[in-house]
């Protein structure tokens, strides 16, 4: 817009991955903004996107969707100043989120350099616990974790990176973490080893994947990026349908020139976000992710 201001626009809905209507309205708020903070911005503004079966279910779920996606925003100083909604057979919603930014500072996702570590601020494993959810077979406690993890917003993650020389970003969503590293090596230059043990992971999404509650989205996954993918010897199928799973508003995945990759992970644990962890590295290989 200027010499010092960068507009950022993004949009992303979907459809209901838990029961409670005021959670899901939170977590596909948080989703959306994220889009926001990977970029390195600030969101300001917002559009709400909703589709009701409102011959089938009760308005009353509706108001509690909307309640939820509301209080988010508001935590992530954002403004609601609209949006638009349909009667559909399947519920879904979302927003459509404005940001800013300085042109110079923005993050992009393939602007990795050799020599960078890979820090990721949240666990994996939502869709696999989502699974399990579905199936009847989530406690309670997992249920509520998992929630809690996804509604969690990015802010202050990126809040934190900002005072960093970053060299790329992204979040994690539905390609999962080696589909979201697939992105961010092809077309760089270079290539990335992942840490397998380093790899934060919700602990029951492990139990639920060695039952073979493993999402249809995760194989898609697989099916896609596998050719970019080399798995050590000591990668079990675990923590490659791990690795694979679709996340729902997942954490940052920041690459990190090396001498500040401490620094940083210092202030994210400093500040609360205690799942943070170095997963990985750039490499001058050739464009091709190791997992060892």
């Amino acid at each position: 817009m200027s010499d010092d201001l960068a507009l950022i626009q993004t949009v992303d809905f979907f459809t209901p991955i838990v029961d409670d209507p005021y959670a899901f309205g939170q977590i596909a708020a948080a989703n959306a903004l994220s889009d926001i903070y990977a970029m390195g911005g600030i969101p300001k503004t917002a559009m709400n996107l909703v589709a009701f079966p409102l011959k089938t279910m009760d308005i009353s779920v509706l108001r509690q969707i909307i309640q939820g996606g509301l209080d988010k925003m508001t935590e992530a100083d954002v403004v609601l100043i609209g949006g638009h909604s349909i009667e559909d057979s399947e519920l879904k919603y979302g927003l459509s989120v404005t940001g800013f930014i300085h042109p110079s500072r923005v993050l992009t996702k393939k602007t990795i350099r050799q020599g960078d570590m890979l820090i990721l601020t949240k666990p994996l494993g939502t869709g696999i616990v989502n699974t399990a959810i579905k199936g009847g077979l989530a406690t309670s406690a997992v249920i509520e974790t998992t929630i809690r993890l996804m509604a969690t917003l990015n802010r202050r993650a990126a809040e934190i990176m900002s005072d960093f020389a970053v060299s790329a970003c992204t979040d994690i969503t539905g390609f999962g973490l080696l589909g979201h590293l697939a992105e961010m090596a092809a077309g760089s230059g270079f290539g990335m080893t992942i840490y397998a043990s380093m790899l934060p992971v919700i602990p029951e999404a492990r139990e639920y994947a060695a039952m073979g509650l493993v999402p249809a989205g995760a194989y898609k996954n697989r099916e896609f990026r596998e050719k970019m993918v080399t798995f050590g010897p000591r990668v079990d199928r675990v923590m490659q349908d791990i690795s694979f799973d679709p996340q729902t508003s997942g954490g940052l995945l920041i690459s990190i020139p090396g001498p500040q990759a401490d620094a940083l992970m210092a202030g994210l644990k400093d500040n609360g976000i205690s799942h943070a962890a170095i997963i990985g590295e750039v490499t001058d290989a050739p464009e091709h992710i190791v997992m060892i």
